[in-house]
């Protein structure tokens, strides 16, 4: 059986109920379910302690993605993730929309019904000019609604190096 023990940061407080884990710092709270994942969490001193159920390889994958999982929680309510996408356009102009749960991508191709992505969590997605700039604590959300959006934008049944069009992912932060 392998463990891992990862110290809680300062100006971070952590607390487990049951297998729900909530992680609380200067910008917000993250509160992550582990009940899924094949390892043992528990809390001692200021660390959280990871334990596998055996050293079996995909057992010890699982306990390194655990622990890769609580570290970007620490990382989210400290400093955030910031994910910026460009919209390009050559052929039509796109004009991109948040309107609620929703992004909706208007004008692509010069289609009449506009292209919705989803927006997983509570990320914040903001447009600027011709970046889309999406905010948040989890690293998951964050992510998933960048790709939700640049996925909205995939080009069928058409030569993709010609119809470059579309909403790009082009820094992570």
């Amino acid at each position: 059986m392998s463990e891992v023990s990862i110290p809680i940061p300062e100006k971070i407080s952590a607390m487990l109920e049951g297998s729900i884990l909530t992680v609380s710092g200067p910008l917000g709270s993250i509160k992550k379910d582990f009940s899924k994942v094949r390892v043992y969490i528990g809390m001692s001193e200021g660390k959280i302690k990871i334990k596998s159920y055996s050293d079996k390889r995909s057992d010890l994958a699982v306990l390194g993605t655990a622990s890769s999982h609580l570290r970007n929680m620490f990382k989210g309510v400290t400093g955030g993730y910031k994910y910026r996408l460009k919209v390009v356009s050559a052929h039509f102009p796109i004009s991109v929309k948040v309107k609620g749960s929703d992004v909706l991508i208007e004008n692509f191709y010069g289609e009449k019904a506009p292209r919705i992505a989803k927006i997983v969590g509570p990320c914040k997605v903001s447009v600027e000019g011709d970046d889309v700039v999406v905010q948040g604590l989890s690293k998951d959300d964050v992510g998933q609604t960048a790709a939700n959006i640049e996925a909205a934008t995939t080009v069928k049944r058409k030569d993709q190096r010609v119809f470059l069009d579309g909403v790009y992912i082009y820094e992570r932060s």
